[in-house]
């Protein structure tokens, strides 16, 4: 019997990592979790009653662990984030946690590891690529499910390549593109965009109702709204902001429900039911696409085949 992995997961979340290695196939013994939102743990703990807390990363010390043969997470992305006017990057407060990431990875050494973070800088980019000692690959979540994410994800697992100076690229294969349309996972109402907008923390504000939403959604399209029917949208599709105003009927237009953003984030239905949508939908904008990080995983699940 094969015997399965003990995996650290940093910034876990809600765990998405645990759903993804076991749509990858792939056995874990042991799964210790660095996460501090109670909401998340409640999510993680009702799914994966199992799983080992551990606190806040910068309590951790790898004395206190046994050997880790995976290191995975998915370091805070409020300073790399474009809506961010200060930009602070790795200086930032929060995602200078990477800084954790790295001190864990060197004091674990595990035999593999994943990370992942949002579009950035190249400077931010370049430098964790130095200290990871390879470069990502780069996927987006919209060839996997019916959302626009694009992320890049450090691993040593998988296809690699060599530059000229010998350092490391991830070269594992884009995913298969499922064509999932934004249309196909509703449960009822229409939009006419192929692909939701990437989905943030934000979307636990709730703000689908109002007429704002539909201004800055008609003028902007920085959100993701739905709306009663195809011709409701037509309706106001081509009305001056003064006659949006006007045309604006309460009822019109909602929110993603929860099942809908779970669908986007390729998560099982009803995985966030044990909490209520805006908390899960915190949860889920600052969650896994687990269908991308399977793919990821099912590489792993390769490379432990051939060293059989």
């Amino acid at each position: 019997m094969d015997k399965g992995k003990i995996v650290f997961s940093a910034f876990d979340g809600m765990s998405c990592g645990q759903i993804a290695l076991e749509r990858a196939g792939i056995k874990v013994d042991k799964y210790f979790a660095s996460e501090i939102k109670p909401h998340a743990i409640k999510v993680t703990q009702h799914n994966y009653p199992n799983t080992i807390q551990l606190g806040d990363i910068r309590n951790i010390q790898a004395k206190d662990l046994p050997n880790i043969d995976l290191l995975i997470g998915g370091s805070p992305c409020q300073d790399f984030s474009q809506a961010n006017k200060e930009k602070l990057g790795l200086k930032g407060l929060k995602s200078g946690l990477f800084f954790e990431y790295l001190r864990l990875l060197k004091e674990l050494k595990p035999k593999y590891f994943l990370l992942e973070n949002v579009a950035m800088d190249d400077y931010s980019y370049h430098t964790i690529s130095e200290y990871l000692g390879t470069y990502p690959v780069d996927i987006n979540s919209e060839r996997v499910s019916a959302q626009l994410r694009q992320r890049s994800y450090w691993t040593n697992i998988g296809q690699e390549s060599f530059d000229l100076f010998g350092f490391r690229r991830c070269e594992i294969p884009q995913p298969m593109n499922k064509n999932i349309s934004f249309q196909s996972i509703l449960e009822s109402g229409y939009t006419e965009k192929t692909k939701a907008k990437c989905l943030l923390e934000s979307e636990s504000r709730n703000i689908g109702y109002t007429y704002s939403a539909l201004r800055r959604y008609m003028l902007f399209g920085f959100i993701n709204i739905i709306f009663k029917d195809k011709e409701t949208y037509m309706k106001y599709a081509n009305l001056s902001e003064e006659q949006l105003e006007k045309e604006y009927k309460k009822g019109d237009i909602r929110n993603l429900s929860q099942i809908e953003l779970e669908r986007l984030q390729t998560v099982p239905e009803g995985y966030t039911s044990i909490i209520d949508r805006n908390k899960a939908a915190s949860l889920l904008g600052d969650g896994w696409t687990v269908d991308v990080i399977a793919h990821i995983f099912k590489y792993l699940k390769n490379m432990q085949n051939k060293m059989k």
